[in-house]
């Protein structure tokens, strides 16, 4: 079986980008029974667009249902699943052993992947899901991938799908509290508001009489306990955070006097914000290790980053297929999307210092910023571009299409029929020349 690379679909324009730009299969949901109930068009009209579409481009899609429901939903969830069922998605997505139980019983002959969101960590429990009839298993973001090979090795009849690309949780994959807790928007109802990336003020305590804790504040380097972190993980010898075994209160912006106690231990303060995971260098070997289906994470994301994902690790995916060595500049591919910097997550503990300098090097290399979208293309090749952000004339601009990219000097530029040396930025239309067979492609400035 050819490794398939899946990305998100958050309306039907991206998922078009993700099929134009290398994706196999798409994933979407529908709002009331998936984990994206904000930014989600895929209500039935949509769904069933998107799966017929894909289906004439002899493309897969998944259909969402991984939500943790309380007993409302539960009461509505077949009658309501019965119109998406009859619109043959190639697989649901779900979560709950309730609601799989349920969908087993009335529609056993429909495919069933497990969510990340079920926290699949060891072999036994793949196995148990395969007695349910399941036929993925989508593993947790929590494991190496000396535990997915062996996974792989225990359960060879399973289709396994890992996640290379994206956001990364601060609890396992997507049972957070911090949302429920904050806003009452559960995360885990699709409504995550994403507050372990607001900010936070950690203030030290100190004990009362009555052995409860009152704050203190201090000042708190978190890179720099993450270096010491990371130099204990190099050495022999167990060293103990500096701020092990204490209780901290932390304190978010917008809530002052809001006080949240919290404990740290020699692995550090998890609970701030996640870089996000990159691991387009460890494609080859979940390849060679079996893995079926290479998942990229970010429905509520732009259509630039459909598109830049979906290339990218389609040419990642076709080198490792061909035998071809990986190609460092990948990496720099990655740099102009909007990130919280990036992270191989669990898959490994340590990158090698030869890892960190290629890293280093090829991702600062190209630095790119998306512009805009080609809307339309005239007779004289004039392509009319939504702007997303400033870029003017004498920009290097990459042009970003299935048939390839390329990289051209902007020469002139017109708005409204006239003459102009600059796109102002978002929401601005203007037309640049020379785009013929360019239909559909977007924009990025080279920085």
């Amino acid at each position: 079986m050819k490794t398939e690379l899946l990305l998100p679909a958050g309306t039907l324009d991206k998922m078009r980008a993700a099929y134009d730009f290398g994706a196999d299969a798409v994933y979407a949901g529908q709002p009331r029974y998936s984990l994206r109930a904000r930014n989600n068009e895929f209500k039935l009209d949509a769904l069933k667009i998107g799966i017929d579409e894909a289906h004439q481009r002899g493309k897969k899609f998944y259909v969402a249902s991984n939500l943790l429901p309380h007993n409302s939903k539960v009461k509505t969830y077949l009658a309501d699943m019965e119109p998406v069922i009859e619109m043959k998605p190639d697989a649901l997505i779900m979560a709950d052993p309730g609601l799989i139980m349920m969908v087993r019983e009335k529609w056993p002959e429909q495919a069933v992947h497990l969510s990340v969101q079920a926290n699949t960590v060891n072999y036994a429990a793949v196995k148990f899901w395969q007695k349910m009839g399941l036929t993925r298993i989508i593993l947790s973001r929590e494991l190496s991938m000396d535990e997915i090979a062996q996974i792989r090795q225990e359960c060879p009849e399973m289709e396994l799908e890992v996640f290379v690309h994206g956001a990364l949780c601060i609890a396992y994959s997507g049972r957070c509290l911090l949302s429920g807790y904050f806003n009452h928007r559960d995360p885990n109802q699709g409504t995550c508001t994403n507050s372990c990336r607001w900010d936070y003020k950690v203030h030290e305590t100190e004990n009362t009489d009555a052995g409860d804790v009152q704050p203190q504040v201090i000042k708190f380097d978190l890179q720099q306990a993450w270096d010491e972190q990371n130099d204990s993980f190099s050495s022999t010898e167990i060293k103990r955070h500096p701020l092990a075994d204490k209780t901290y209160l932390i304190e978010e912006a917008t809530r002052v006097g809001e006080m949240m106690p919290i404990l740290e231990d020699e692995h550090g303060t998890y609970i701030m914000n996640s870089k996000d995971l990159r691991a387009i260098q460890h494609v080859e070997k979940l390849i060679k290790i079996g893995v079926d289906s290479l998942k990229i994470e970010g429905r509520t994301k732009s259509l630039y980053y459909v598109a830049r994902t979906a290339q990218t690790y389609r040419r990642a995916i076709d080198d490792a297929l061909a035998g071809r060595p990986f190609n460092p500049e990948l990496f720099a591919e990655l740099e102009g999307l909007a990130n919280r910097g990036y992270t191989p997550g669990f898959l490994e503990r340590h990158q090698s210092h030869e890892t960190q300098n290629y890293i280093s090097g090829y991702s600062s290399s190209k630095n790119t910023q998306y512009v805009g979208d080609v809307l339309e293309i005239d007779e004289q090749g004039w392509a009319l571009i939504d702007t997303k952000n400033k870029f003017k004339v004498g920009d290097q601009i990459e042009i970003i299409h299935p048939s390839g990219n390329q990289i051209v000097q902007l020469e002139q530029m017109l708005k409204d029929g006239e003459p102009v040396s600059e796109a102002a930025g978002g929401g601005h239309f203007v037309r640049i020349p020379n785009m013929q067979g360019k239909e559909k492609a977007l924009l990025a400035r080279i920085l």
